[in-house]
């Protein structure tokens, strides 16, 4: 025999029914304190030296690829012995 119950509740309401705790204020928290982090944070820095900071790694990982694609090249066309 199988049977089926739906039964509406709201998750505030779910959560209570399964004995879960409520972690709203610790959540609420952590977030406040994110958020300052991330402001305090971006005060230290000027939108100048933030992008060249972003720009050096940016020519950074392009000047890395260039090297293993060229190496890569440079061994794929390279003659080969025969044995």
């Amino acid at each position: 025999m199988k049977f089926t119950v739906n039964v509406e509740c709201s998750p505030e309401e779910a959560r209570r029914f399964m004995g879960l705790p409520d972690v709203t204020p610790i959540n609420d928290k952590l977030v406040d304190e994110m958020g300052k982090r991330m402001e305090a944070n971006l005060k230290l820095m000027s939108p100048e030296t933030m992008m060249s900071s972003w720009m050096s790694v940016g020519t950074q990982a392009q000047d890395a690829f260039v090297k293993l694609m060229t190496s890569g090249v440079t061994a794929a066309t390279a003659p080969r012995e025969k044995p």
